[in-house]
């Protein structure tokens, strides 16, 4: 009994031990998939447009015909439905809808020939298409199959030229032959859209990709998306790493995001961790250091640092003592977010060294001191760009030497914050308004963001909008092993 409750503890510590906590979330809900609905109605329409339909021949009692160059002239969407079916995926159905085609005909009748055009309509046109949408190997949302179902309750063909009322007798036989060509045509021009063209519009959403030099981003989905009624949610990694090294990337211990709204079409949601991952990345690469010296300090700064370290300066060689005095900041460890309610506060720890820069030479360091500052951080979206904007809020140095030496820093205190906010952060705010994109595809964006702040996430409500056309983006992107439909 004692080693069956071992067992069972050391799975339930595996199974823990296993789970990854998702960096970010994405909700689709009813109105987003509304939205997506008339998009998807013109694309579906322009592929039951492209149905190849094959000549066809015959003979009927002492009739003989032949139908060539069918085609589709126009769609009848009466009526379209684009919902979530739970646990599966996502249904198209179109009810008591029309097709309208026309195609050349060629009649003999004993030693009488004729030939003319033939206007044919398929009438109670129904679809379903149900889409199941599942994790692939590269934690990729993927379509992985197509259940279609299609129907066409009556078709009818008028006839023109000379001996159309003749031929009227044969309308019944020879759109028997087309309904049932032009039925089992539909499910395989869908599958073929979905599975291969639609496909091929998830494949621009980023899974793996390169940030900028520095730093790639991993949107692998965690698991296969979970569908309901109402929605579609969708778990992914949300972790920044190294380029320099892609499995040196920290530990999510952050709170799960989550996301409770259904106002907007489309939810974002992200976690501390999503943010601290980004920070982690950049400190390992060594971005997080800069010098401060010669035209980018100001006169007034400097006169100050020299005269705080005079005595300093005094005991030095006299050839180097006239030379320029300059900053070296250094963070000492990642900087640490963390989300409230109330806002987005980032707290870096970094060591500033104040330097001697003697001409030709090596730099001398005068002191080092220990400085501490809480930035607030204004997150924003624009597109598909996730954008951040920092604010110094406070800043704090002391000596690591001494305390008596902390009290005579008390005077660097607002010349060195002043010298932050002109020299340092318009650089990091210029690296952090670049932004990263989040994982839509391409040719979609978000419009009339709504950023909300909670404890230990935020998220960010907003609608849809397609900046590209479907048909465009797919055509771009369109496998060339696949670019006809077989």
């Amino acid at each position: 009994m004692a080693a069956l409750k071992c067992v069972l503890f050391l799975i339930c510590i595996i199974s823990m031990a296993s789970a990854v906590t998702p960096g970010c979330k994405i909700r689709i809900t009813s109105k987003g998939l509304e939205y997506l609905r008339q998009e998807s109605l013109k694309f579906v329409e322009e592929e039951l447009e492209n149905i190849q339909i094959p000549d066809m021949s015959g003979r009927e009692g002492r009739f003989s015909y032949s139908i060539k160059e069918v085609k589709i002239t126009e769609l009848n969407i009466t009526y379209s439905n684009l919902h979530f079916q739970p646990d599966f995926g996502i249904v198209f159905e179109v009810q008591n809808s029309s097709i309208s085609l026309t195609f050349k005909r060629q009649i003999l009748y004993w030693l009488f020939q004729d030939v003319g055009s033939i206007n044919a309509s398929a009438e109670g046109v129904n679809i379903h298409t149900a889409l199941r949408l599942s994790k692939d190997k590269a934690g990729r949302l993927k379509i992985s199959n197509i259940i279609c179902d299609a129907s066409i309750s009556k078709m009818r063909a008028k006839f023109s030229g000379t001996m159309s009322k003749v031929y009227n007798i044969l309308a019944s036989f020879i759109t028997t032959g087309m309904r049932f060509i032009l039925n089992q045509q539909i499910c395989p021009v869908l599958n073929h859209a979905g599975t291969v063209l639609l496909n091929s519009l998830l494949d621009t959403v980023p899974v793996k990709t390169q940030v900028d030099n520095y730093v790639g981003i991993d949107y692998s989905l965690l698991s296969n998306p979970v569908v309901t009624s109402e929605n579609l949610d969708m778990d992914f990694m949300g972790m920044f790493y190294g380029l320099y090294d892609e499995n040196d990337t920290l530990v999510n211990y952050s709170e799960e995001p989550k996301i409770r709204e259904y106002k907007h079409m489309v939810y974002l949601s992200l976690s501390e961790y999503f943010f601290d991952s980004a920070m982690y990345s950049y400190f390992k690469a060594g971005v997080f250091s800069t010098e401060i010296s010669r035209e980018k300090m100001s006169k007034d700064l400097e006169l100050l640092l020299r005269t705080t370290y005079f005595g300093t300066i005094m005991l030095l060689d006299p050839s180097v003592m006239d030379g320029a005095i300059g900053l070296e900041l250094k963070v000492t460890s990642p900087p640490k977010c963390v989300i409230k309610p109330s806002g987005t506060t980032v707290s870096v720890t970094a060591v500033v060294n104040v330097l001697l820069l003697p001409d030709n030479q090596e730099p001398i360091q005068l002191s080092s001191m220990t400085m501490e500052s809480k930035m607030n951080a204004k997150v924003s979206m624009k597109g598909k760009k996730l954008a951040v904007h920092m604010d110094l809020r406070r800043f704090r140095i002391y000596s690591n030497q001494s305390a008596l030496e902390s009290l005579a820093l008390i005077p660097l205190q607002t010349p060195l914050k002043t010298l932050l906010q002109l020299a340092v952060m318009p650089v990091i705010n210029e690296r952090t308004k670049r932004g990263v994109q989040i994982p839509l595809p391409e040719g979609m964006d978000f419009k009339e963001e709504v950023v909300q702040n909670h404890m230990g996430f935020i998220t960010i409500g907003a609608n849809l909008h397609f900046s590209k056309g479907l048909r465009e983006v797919i055509e771009k992107n369109r496998p060339a092993s696949n670019s006809t439909q077989p």
